[in-house]
């Protein structure tokens, strides 16, 4: 057995209403952090996208070097790491401790030699240094607040420019980099700053909405565009790659296309009302695509020729991944930790599952009949979906629900940390209190398969109208955290919170194979593939294995599979020769892997 990384969809970007998020660019690619992640994805081709997870604490800013062959990328920590962007493996180049707090933006010189990183401090709040020695090369001064921003003149003489909530644009000339001049032209947060391609001009917006632009080489206030402007906080601009038109985007979830020369509007796109539209962060790409980032953390790609709408929206999961179903065809369904429910297509675009939703986790989903699903979140509310919209049926269970299941005959079994609770149809047909704390569930025909925190899984029959207890399977040396029937039904692997996973044959009642013990953490998803023969696991160590049942000590280990852990794994397509399992978890990207069983 073997296995190939195929594809990754990554992560949308982090955001936080009020406050700018920092998008860059590199040809037809952008660059963002979310978690302890660095996305870099190609908007030509998503398949083409990358995840760099070098980072230990949340990642903040990064941005590829003019050369294109390195990456600079700053956390919370103040930590900024430099790495290669060409080759598999990524190598790091250096890792420089550069401020006393969280990097709010970083930004490279024309010469791809020289770094300035900008954001909270204890005695000073940006630094400017060497890329490939950390050795400093002159001083960021001048602001007595947090940095919001930092852009370099790429061309000579270099300058610096720094956006700062003491409601100051700093200006420095380089090299080395020594404190020119304070420009006082806002009245409130100044949260991001540019210098246009050319160089000629830099442009600065705040939360006054005040659109200022000034002269590239000496910092002298140049126009404020004052026309038709936003009436919202400016989070974020950006300009043409012709260097004549600058964009801007604001929480009044409004973007618009300004003629610098002439200061004034060209283009508005307005995303509609509610907070999930405003608008925080934004970028223009030098393959001339304008990309901003709403609150929802959807990325809206805009064509100029279209006035009216984004051309299309990237839509991924922003929070990690708890929960997975494949619906089919190549579809399927993700659950996240911010309640939020996606539906991928084939080709790995996601769009959210329309309806009322859940409001918090979603712990467990599960196929129906009809086509239907079933989720369940630590909102404590069971919910139907139909296709891409969640329907109105909606139950609130009696305690928070952990795991769950449906039969057959349309039931849904709910493991909860207070019992277990049978529904049909919208509505509750069965009770049963427990000694235990239920913590997963499956069925199979009539047969119940229920994992307690007590380590010991239990087996129910059930007549469609109550459970009786049948059979006891012990061996796991910790809480149940994830069971699964094999699809023939002979078999039921249990993973507990230690890592091990039991085999046992569910009609003898008895052991098989103790010997799938590799994980070392909780296992978090089981997967069978559909002739019985092979099981997925994932778990909260990061990795991801692929287990025989013929021989049982033969297996397919995919070492680092999701930073901070994989949630769920499941079988996209498989033949009993080759398939292609998907996983997912902490880092809220998703990565499909093509497994071979036969050589």
């Amino acid at each position: 057995m073997s296995f190939t990384k195929s594809v990754i969809y990554p992560a949308n970007p982090n955001t936080v209403r009020g406050a700018s998020t920092k998008l860059s660019t590199s040809k037809d690619k952008i660059v963002y952090a979310n978690g302890k992640t660095i996305v870099i994805r190609d908007l030509k081709d998503p398949a083409a996208s990358y995840v760099y997870t070098g980072h230990v604490h949340n990642t903040t800013v990064a941005r590829i070097s003019p050369t294109g062959f390195y990456c600079a990328s700053a956390d919370a920590s103040g930590t900024v790491k430099i790495w290669d962007t060409i080759g598999e493996d990524k190598i790091l180049k250096g890792e420089y401790k550069v401020l006393g707090g969280k990097i709010n933006d970083l930004d490279w010189d024309g010469e791809s030699k020289r770094i300035i990183a900008v954001g909270e401090g204890r005695d000073k709040f940006g630094h400017a240094f060497m890329f490939d020695t950390g050795s400093s090369t002159g001083d960021i001064i001048g602001h007595s607040k947090t940095v919001n921003a930092v852009s370099i003149r790429h061309q000579r003489p270099f300058r610096a420019a720094t956006a700062s909530d003491d409601v100051t644009v700093g200006f420095h000339h380089g090299v080395p980099f020594k404190y020119a001049s304070t420009i006082r032209t806002h009245a409130k947060f100044v949260q991001d700053v540019r210098f246009s391609p050319s160089g000629d001009n830099f442009a600065s917006v705040g939360s006054d909405a005040r659109i200022l632009i000034y002269s590239g080489t000496s910092g002298e206030t140049i126009t404020e565009i004052t026309n038709n402007s936003h009436t919202g906080s400016i989070t974020a601009c950006g300009w043409s790659p012709d260097s004549k038109t600058l964009m801007t985007v604001s929480a009044d979830s409004a973007v618009k296309l300004w003629d610098v020369e002439a200061s004034k509007l060209v283009t508005t796109w307005s995303l509609g009302p509610g907070i999930d539209n405003q608008q925080v962060g934004g970028t223009w790409t030098e393959g001339d695509e304008i990309v901003s980032l709403s609150v929802s953390s959807d990325l809206n790609i805009f064509d100029k020729r279209v006035a009216d709408k984004p051309s299309r929206i990237i839509r991924a999961p922003q929070k990690a991944v708890t929960a997975a179903l494949p619906t089919g065809s190549g579809t399927f369904l993700a659950g996240t930790a911010s309640g939020r429910m996606l539906l991928f297509s084939a080709a790995g675009e996601a769009s959210h599952v329309g309806g009322d939703g859940h409001l918090s986790l979603v712990t467990s989903l599960s196929s129906g009949k009809d086509g239907k699903a079933f989720s369940a979140g630590f909102d404590d509310r069971l919910r139907e979906i139909d296709g891409p919209t969640f329907t109105p049926a909606s139950l609130s269970t009696k305690s928070q629900p952990k795991s769950i299941a449906v039969g057959g005959d349309g039931s849904v079994f709910l493991a909860e940390i207070n019992g277990l609770e049978v529904v049909r149809d919208n509505q509750k047909t069965f009770e049963l209190s427990t000694s235990f704390t239920p913590s997963a569930i499956d069925i199979h025909g009539s047969l119940v398969a229920l994992g307690g925190e007590d380590a010991k899984v239990r087996l129910y029959d059930w007549d469609g109208k109550s459970l009786k207890e049948t059979g006891l399977l012990e061996g796991n040396r910790g809480p149940i955290s994830a069971i699964r029937f094999s699809p023939d039904g002979t078999m039921i692997v249990s993973g507990d919170s230690s890592g091990k996973l039991f085999l046992f044959d569910a009609k003898g009642r008895k052991l098989i194979t103790s010997r799938w013990a590799f994980h070392s953490a909780r296992v978090n998803s089981i997967q069978w593939t559909s002739d019985s023969r092979h099981c997925a696991t994932g778990s909260l160590d990061t990795d991801v294995y692929v287990w025989s049942v013929e021989k049982p000590l033969k297996k397919i280990a995919i070492k680092n599979a999701g930073l901070g852990g994989v949630n769920v794994v499941f079988w996209l397509e498989e033949d009993g020769k080759k398939g292609k399992l998907v996983s997912s978890g902490a880092d809220a990207c998703v990565r499909v892997w093509d497994v071979v069983f036969h050589a």
